[in-house]
């Protein structure tokens, strides 16, 4: 993990501390890092996920890969560098969403290994939980989808790069939920990531 660039800058630690903020707050803070092929469902999870914490008074926020497109990392292609830097950006800005407190989801293909290892680390480095999500569809279940068109692009050329086409995804090796899509419905997955949730005492059963 490579040093600021800017000089003469110094961490002012608040007087509140991540105990007496959760404490005070009633909540606890965690990251859950939502990855998969793009059209397996992630997204779709993701935002009933939130939906369903926030109608239980948890504070829960989703971060989404388009979304975050248009504003934060509107600058960004989709290089292997500029995806590195989007994950980089957006693993620093889970963290500090978790540090206040909030069930941040995030939904990214984010498709290297090494990135979303270096947004875990963020995270552990600071003592916050980060819990990998995969949503594990069959590439050809993606493209029958491919509620964007994508898919179709990429095949027909249009599209260079593109994630499962001509460019490679990298599915985790430890994620701690493997979620099943194409078998199960959305509310069947929202619940195998409450259950997750309650069992690492982020949320109360």
């Amino acid at each position: 993990m490579s040093a600021p660039k800017s000089t003469n800058i110094h961490w002012h630690a608040g007087d509140m501390k991540r105990d007496e903020r959760w404490q005070n707050l009633k909540c606890s803070g965690a990251t859950l890092w939502f990855t998969g092929l793009s059209a397996s469902g992630k997204s779709t999870i993701a935002s009933a996920l939130e939906q369903h914490l926030c109608s239980k008074g948890i504070s829960a926020y989703r971060l989404d890969g388009d979304n975050i497109r248009f504003g934060l990392n509107k600058n960004l292609g989709f290089s292997a560098d500029d995806r590195a830097e989007n994950i980089r950006r957006i693993g620093e800005v889970a963290k500090l969403f978790a540090d206040s407190g909030c069930v941040t989801i995030t939904s990214f293909i984010s498709p290297y290994i090494k990135d979303r290892d270096a947004a875990r680390a963020t995270h552990e480095k600071d003592g916050l939980p980060f819990i990998e999500i995969y949503a594990d569809t069959p590439i050809e279940v993606c493209e029958k989808r491919d509620p964007k068109g994508l898919y179709k692009k990429a095949r027909a050329g249009e599209i260079k790069g593109f994630t499962g086409i001509d460019d490679p995804y990298e599915a985790p090796k430890n994620a701690e939920l493997i979620l099943k899509p194409a078998e199960n419905s959305v509310e069947h997955c929202v619940q195998q990531c409450l259950d997750l949730l309650v069992q690492r005492k982020i949320i109360k059963g």
